[in-house]
Formats: C-alpha cells, sequence, structure tokens
C-alpha cells in the first residue's frame, strides 16, 4: 500500500468500527475546541483523559510545550499503532490548529509512520516527507 492510499480525509465525521480517530488535546483532557472537540462528541474522547485510546480515538498531548514536549507522546502512538495491526489509525492535523504548530513542525515527528500499514496521515504531513 503506497502513501497516496494511506491520507486521513480532510474532515472525518463517521468511523468504521476499526477506525481510529487520532486528535491533539492538552495532557487535562479539556476537549474543548477543535478535533479534540470532535473526538469528545463523535468518537468516545473522555473529558479529562488527555493521553491515549479512548473510545474511537487517540488523543496525543500537543499544548504543554515545545516540540521536544510532544515527540515522546508520538512516540508512543506509533508503538501502540504497531501492536495494534487490527486498527486503522486516522491522523488528524494535531498541533496545527489551536497548538499553534506549523505542519512542517510536526509532521517529522510522523516519519516512522510511513513504515507502518495501519496509520493513515494528512496529505500535508506526506507532502513534507517528500521534502
Amino acid at each position: 500500500m503506497n502513501h497516496i492510499e494511506r491520507v486521513t480525509p480532510e474532515y472525518i465525521r463517521k468511523l468504521a468500527d476499526s477506525e481510529v480517530f487520532v486528535f491533539g488535546s492538552n495532557l487535562a483532557g479539556h476537549h474543548d475546541g477543535g478535533a479534540a472537540r470532535i473526538a469528545c462528541e463523535e468518537f468516545g474522547a473522555v473529558y479529562g483523559q488527555g493521553v491515549g485510546l479512548q473510545g474511537q480515538s487517540y488523543a496525543i498531548p500537543t499544548m504543554q510545550g515545545g516540540i521536544e514536549t510532544i515527540k515522546p507522546y508520538v512516540d508512543e502512538f506509533i508503538e501502540f499503532a504497531r501492536l495494534h495491526p487490527d486498527l486503522k489509525f486516522l491522523v488528524t492535523k494535531i498541533g496545527c490548529g489551536i497548538a499553534g504548530f506549523s505542519v512542517s513542525e510536526i509532521a517529522p515527528l510522523f516519519q516512522k509512520c510511513t513504515e507502518i500499514e495501519n496509520v493513515y496521515l494528512p496529505v500535508e504531513f506526506w507532502e513534507q516527507f517528500k521534502r
């Protein structure tokens, strides 16, 4: 499967049973805006839980500091995705909305996902990997 087939849709409003919505959150799990709010309202994210799998969602904290504070959580997600090949992870443009990071800052954190068949990334992330 090539990357063209592994692009996260721009807008996700429903998921198949095996799909997981991967979104940026804050450590406190206050899912009040952006993709976090959608995760909470539509895909089982738990208000007050800022990290990991919850319902059909997976939270990656992005609001606690710089890129170096996000990387360990992305690495944890990558390992989780590797261990769950039966699930399809739809990664949103985490950190690129309310958290204020650019795609060029966040995309490199997900470089290892290019080798993981069950992880889908935003087209903007794939474009960064071509550079």
